[in-house]
């Protein structure tokens, strides 16, 4: 880990340490501090030769004071000791002439967490430059070869990316812990009579050795792109919808917004007061797992230090929990769910069929495997976006549509989810399958 990082984990928080003592011997009554620190390394490939190669490297350390209610902060890119004391009293300045909020301060000491699990975050990724060019190089040919009217590229991209942070505050917690992060992704562009398509794929893994390969990623990129050719309009209709896996994720975003402690507060979301009630058909069950060895959105704790902990937020279509960190929870008097930062591993169950399964039981309908703009509502939860797929008819793709729009509100929508598939990209921080529902509209011609 040295080579990559230029501080240790024990000399953050030694940083860190000292940083928090010198606010408080300063004035401050309760005090916050992370150090942070990331190293990585991106190269694209467009038409077999190379277009960028981008290295990064960056630090930073930031400070939250608190004097009694009154709450400044201040961060820093420089560690020497004379720096991160100029930075302490900025954030004293700063609390000392800001308005008093009743809800700022640290978190319950009581929801800290003390058994910090180890849960395999961190494989660094030994890629020369080279190494990188060779695998974009094969995984933009590969998505080239997969048919002549592939005649354009975006390029092939191969990154990596480690961080090392380190979080402590004036309650006794100092702790952290690397990470790594790893992707190839590719995006290409096919032409036919009726004219230009594109569309890509990407991998993305903590570990290198999960990542797909190169060719597979170009392969997929490649195939998605031709199958859109010869799109057309479709006639408006109210049909059932199907959610395309990738796509799918965004409305368990939408959930997971609506959801969140700042638009319950602000009374900015569709699922006010709805603890304890049906928001999501029965069949429909969402957990969130933090502690999945190797999870993209993995974490012992939180951005405060609060312990995560599995929980099922969803069972039998009824919401159990909402996301808070504890400034969002005391405004609205509950404790902090250990969500201070976003959720952790969502992990939404499949009712068990796949991808070709639910095919059949849309029978004729709409497959969504694109969607542009962002006409979501989240007061009142209506939904408008622009989107491209396929027409499916007696549960077999027909062909590919275009320069649609469909519509609904997202309390009906995720009521009329009949089915969700089993054909998960683990990807990100919301892991689901296709996701089929009931009956939207699509305005066309």
């Amino acid at each position: 880990m040295s080579e990559r990082f230029s501080h240790s984990k024990d000399d953050l928080q030694a940083r860190v340490h000292d940083m928090l003592a010198y606010a408080r011997e300063h004035g401050a009554t309760g005090c916050e501090a992370e150090a942070s620190q990331g190293y990585g390394q991106s190269v694209t490939v467009r038409k077999g030769e190379v277009e960028t190669i981008e290295y990064n490297r960056d630090k930073g350390i930031s400070v939250s004071v608190y004097i009694g209610q009154r709450k400044g902060h201040a961060s820093t890119s420089d560690f020497g000791t004379q720096a991160l004391q100029d930075t302490v009293d900025k954030a004293l300045t700063i609390a000392r002439y800001t308005a008093e909020d009743s809800f700022a301060g640290l978190p319950d000491e009581a929801l800290l967490a003390h058994d910090i699990p180890e849960l395999d975050l961190y494989y660094p990724w030994d890629c020369t430059v080279e190494q990188a060019i060779a695998q974009a190089q094969t995984c933009e040919a590969a998505a080239l070869a997969v048919d002549t009217r592939i005649n354009n590229s975006e390029g092939a991209s191969v990154n990596t990316q480690e961080s090392l942070f380190v979080y402590g505050n004036s309650l006794g917690f100092l702790a952290g812990y690397p990470t790594s992060r790893h992707g190839i992704s590719c995006a290409v562009i096919a032409e036919s009579d009726a004219g230009m398509q594109r569309d890509y794929w990407y991998t993305t893994a903590r570990a290198a050795a999960d990542l797909e390969s190169g060719a597979d990623v170009g392969r997929r990129a490649g195939e998605r792109t031709v199958r859109r050719l010869d799109a057309r309009q479709v006639k408006t209709c109210q049909v059932p919808v199907l959610f395309e896996a990738p796509v799918a994720a965004g409305l368990i975003s939408h959930f997971v917004s609506a959801a969140s402690g700042g638009s319950l507060y602000r009374k900015s979301s569709f699922l006010l007061d709805s603890l304890g009630k049906p928001i999501f058909a029965p069949l429909v069950n969402i957990a969130e797992r933090p502690h999945l060895r190797k999870g993209l959105a993995s974490s012992p704790f939180d951005n405060e230090g609060v312990a995560t902990h599995d929980r099922e937020l969803v069972k039998d279509g009824m919401l159990q929990g909402y996301f808070l960190g504890s400034y969002s929870g005391r405004k609205l008097g509950m404790p902090s769910t250990g969500n201070a930062g976003g959720n952790h591993n969502l992990i939404v169950s499949s009712t068990g069929e796949d991808f070709a399964a639910l095919l059949k039981k849309m029978d004729t309908g709409l497959l969504v495997t694109e969607l542009l703009g962002h006409g979501i509502n989240t007061v009142t939860g209506d939904y408008s976006r622009g989107a491209a797929g396929f027409w499916v008819a007696g549960g077999v793709i027909q062909y590919a549509v275009e320069e649609i729009t469909i519509a609904g509100n997202l309390l009906d929508m995720f009521k009329q989810i009949i089915a969700i598939g089993t054909d998960v990209e683990a990807r990100g921080s919301k892991q689901t399958g296709s996701i089929l529902i009931e009956r939207m509209t699509v305005a066309g011609d």
